[in-house]
């Protein structure tokens, strides 16, 4: 019996895949429970269809990533901090200070794309890595300089 995968099954297929299952497995597990169709014309057709209009919404998304990526690029932000002693800041500069440091420039991200491993806690200039798309990076200048007293 062939089917059409709906969801991803281990030792089977992944989503989308045709694949040859025996007939009682197919008619009784895989149809009812909704993991898979069985291989007709007209669910193929909607399987195509529907392949094609994920992949032209994946290939905007990446576009829109790609915009962001270069507009993030040409970005320097320079934040002043109290200095404790030696170039130490007095507290950190955290994601959130950079996220509203973006906006303030009209780029708008999500906490979970600034890729900042630990608090910057130094003056200084550093690289700040962002993941715009799973596909795309970008990276933009973050200089932490002293603040007048």
């Amino acid at each position: 019996m062939k089917v059409i995968l709906t969801e991803d099954i281990p030792n089977l297929g992944k989503t989308g895949d045709t694949v040859e299952v025996a007939e009682g497995y197919g008619r009784n597990y895989l149809v009812p429970q909704g993991k898979a169709l069985l291989a007709s014309s007209k669910h193929m057709k909607a399987l195509e269809h529907k392949r094609r209009l994920l992949t032209r919404k994946a290939e905007m998304l990446r576009k829109d990533a790609e915009g962001l990526a270069e507009k993030i690029k040409g970005i320097t932000v320079s934040l002043a901090r109290k200095v404790v002693e030696q170039e130490k800041l007095y507290g950190s500069v955290t994601v959130t200070d950079l996220l509203q440091a973006l906006e303030e420039r009209g780029v708008v991200l999500e906490r979970k794309q600034i890729r900042l491993d630990e608090p910057i806690k130094a003056l200084g200039e550093y690289k700040i890595p962002v993941k715009c798309h799973s596909d795309v990076d970008a990276e933009f200048t973050v200089q932490v300089v002293g603040e007048a007293s």
